[in-house]
């Protein structure tokens, strides 16, 4: 519809500063002269758009315009109010408290203009993983005073390799990446920025030191780096017994899932057996087999050994 796209376009310039009408047609898959008279049609609703010329030319609106709350629809109000529970949930302070209420606020205040009944919550978001360890909270909420007010944190850290080191970090900004927290910093000692998760900080306090912030390196989409981690990826083929349905699902896509007439699944999958893959394995017991390669399977079957070695006397 005609005025969906008008919003939304709206909302992309608002958002985005100047868009070219190529990419405009292109985004919202019309053409030029449509997006011209989408301008038009903005401008006479009284929207400030301003038209530029040339190679950086583009549709801009101007900085002083600001879009009422009432144009956000009921559902959309509520999917804030959701988001933002979800983050109060997490963090548990004064501000995103502040900030719930603030947007309950205009979603009642909407919900009563347009006498619709009170419906219960359709989606519901909770960032506080189960089983998580204690303390994570009072780390996190020191390093966002740290991020705020620009000091550095004193961190004992524990390393990939399994070592207690202390590091002074500058930090920059918190990530959730899925369940798990992280501080995106620049670390004093390898001079250089690194991500540290959470629950690997086991003391961290707030020094008298200041920095002045550097611009920090954009973490694409958050994905896994594959140059983290040494190993090389290899085909594997893993069998798993039907007792490890359930954990199956939530690792792998159905498409990489064959089940097989005895009942058993098999995956075939490019994975990298470094020390995340051989605990993950691990942690089945005997409900899995590596298949192929033979040197995976062996390692597996040294490190199964190792761990009945600590039980045999």
């Amino acid at each position: 519809m005609k005025i969906d796209r008008l919003l939304a376009i709206t909302v992309l310039l608002l958002n985005r500063g100047r868009v070219s009408a190529k990419e405009l047609s292109e985004r919202f898959e019309v053409s030029s002269k449509t997006i011209y008279r989408d301008m038009d049609a903005l401008s006479q609703a009284g929207i400030p758009v301003v038209a530029y010329q040339g190679i950086s030319g583009g549709f801009e609106i101007m900085e002083q315009f600001m879009i009422d709350r009432y144009w956000l629809s009921i559902e959309e109000m509520g999917a804030l109010v959701t988001a933002v529970k979800g983050i109060n949930l997490a963090l548990e302070d004064k501000e995103t408290d502040a900030l719930l209420q603030k947007v309950n606020s205009l979603l009642q205040k909407a919900q009563r203009g347009s006498m619709c009944d009170k419906r219960e919550e359709q989606l519901i978001m909770d960032m506080n993983p189960w089983g998580q360890r204690s303390g994570i909270k009072d780390v996190m909420k020191l390093l966002r005073k740290g991020i705020e007010e620009r000091c550095r944190v004193a961190i004992e850290y524990i390393s990939s390799d399994g070592r207690s080191q202390h590091r002074i970090i500058e930090p920059v900004s918190l990530i959730l990446k899925s369940s798990i927290w992280y501080v995106q910093a620049y670390c004093t000692m390898r001079k250089d920025f690194r991500v540290f998760r959470l629950s690997r900080i086991q003391h961290a306090e707030l020094t008298q030191e200041t920095f002045d912030p550097v611009t920090a390196p954009v973490l694409d989409h958050y994905q896994w780096d594959v140059s983290w981690s040494e190993t090389s990826e290899v085909a594997l083929i893993l069998t798993f017994d039907l007792a490890a349905r359930q954990r199956i699902a939530d690792m792998f896509h159905p498409d990489e899932v064959k089940m097989l007439p005895d009942g058993s699944f098999q995956i075939e999958v490019m994975m990298k057996p470094d020390e995340w893959f051989y605990g993950m394995i691990l942690s089945f017991g005997g409900l899995v087999k590596v298949e192929s390669p033979d040197d995976v399977a062996q390692e597996v079957v040294r490190r199964a050994e190792q761990i009945m070695g600590r039980y045999r006397n």
